[in-house]
């Protein structure tokens, strides 16, 4: 929130210095004194962001104090409902949850739901206290222990790998391949809310140089490429869902097929699917390194995969395949089209991140 504080005047003193005074009110607000420390941070349009230090006698900095927050359940809440409260102040950056179940009586079915979601979604979050009536979790990690980029570049390998594997599970329908892509998806969706809280953290306080961004633009940027990494994940799932339901028809005989799998449309869509996925890959590198030329090539290619398409689209209307087999094709292909337009997103966003950028250069 921004809050205009008036004017000063910059004043040089006889030693050739610049010297400028300090609103008095924000002074003491800050708890600031004669001699505490004060940093700077330079922003692109030349502004100064000026960030109150408080150190001790030994001149070390004094840590900054925890964003602390309690969550108040009553007997009558929804269990799920307390998740998404607990889920939610993570994102917005707390560093601990204190969670106080006001009957002890009925703690048990909240306090195991809250200890799941912390140990499966909420990275870098530890138990360090737990009551008959409370739960305590404290964010230990750091923006500056895992980085925004390497995230979401993890995100990215997760997702594609599940979404890769619901497609083999059409044709293996293995249980433990499909266990997999759930945890994957798990995976990618903790992920998720790591990236949003580390973003999230550094609009606030301004550190986008902090989580390894080069300006504030990329915020926005890498919000659109995590939406789109965590869309392939839930992707993957309903894949997953629609090869569950077949297989559960064909193991109870709902279902009679001589061959449940047509083999030229498979090897088609797994063929198109690869492409899909090193379009991604490459818009992603392209982001990360602020591309231009990439991100622009990336776009050519997707523009000239139109024709590939509808010869896939025309086989499987073509073949006399099981209407519900076809559907289970048509949704495994219609993922694969997602991805492609998600790498078109991540490109567009590239282009516009860097076109001012190379555009400063005269002929």
């Amino acid at each position: 929130m921004e809050k205009h504080l008036g004017h000063r005047l910059i004043q040089r003193t006889g030693r050739g210095s610049y010297i400028v005074s300090l609103p008095k009110k924000w002074v003491q607000t800050a708890g600031l004194d004669k001699g505490s420390e004060i940093e700077f941070k330079l922003s692109d349009d030349f502004s100064l962001v000026l960030i109150p230090r408080k150190v001790n006698g030994d001149g070390l900095e004094v840590e900054k104090r925890k964003r602390e927050f309690w969550v108040n359940v009553e007997p009558k809440d929804d269990v799920k409902s307390v998740c998404r409260k607990v889920k939610a102040l993570y994102v917005a950056g707390a560093d601990m949850i204190r969670i106080h179940l006001r009957n002890k009586d009925d703690a048990s079915k909240f306090k195991e739901e809250i200890k799941d979601l912390a140990r499966s979604m909420l990275l870098g979050s530890e138990i360090v206290d737990e009551t008959s009536n409370e739960i305590v979790i404290q964010i230990l990690v750091k923006h500056t222990e895992f980085s925004v980029e390497r995230a979401i570049r993890r995100m990215s390998v997760i997702a594609l790998s599940a979404h890769m594997d619901a497609i083999i599970s059409m044709k293996r329908m293995d249980q433990a391949l499909i266990q997999s892509v759930m945890k994957a998806c798990n995976d990618v969706n903790r992920l998720n809310l790591y990236v949003v809280r580390q973003l999230k953290f550094g609009i606030e306080q301004n550190l986008f140089r902090e989580l390894g961004l080069r300006t504030p633009k990329e915020f926005l940027a890498y919000r659109i490429v995590v939406n789109d990494v965590k869309s392939i994940a839930e992707n993957a799932k309903n894949i997953l869902n629609h090869v569950l339901a077949l297989k559960k028809m064909l193991e109870n005989r709902q279902l009679l097929l001589k061959e449940p799998l047509d083999e030229e449309v498979y090897s088609q869509i797994l063929h198109f699917n690869s492409i899909a996925h090193k379009l991604l890959e490459n818009s992603i590198n392209a982001s990360f390194k602020w591309d231009y030329k990439q991100a622009d090539q990336i776009i050519a290619q997707i523009e000239s995969i139109g024709a590939l398409e509808n010869d896939i689209v025309t086989m499987i209307s073509s073949k006399k395949l099981d209407p519900i087999v076809s559907s289970v094709f048509s949704i495994i292909f219609d993922s694969s089209r997602r991805i492609i337009e998600y790498s078109r997103n991540i490109a567009e966003v590239t282009l516009n991140k860097t076109v001012e950028e190379i555009s400063l250069i005269p002929v």
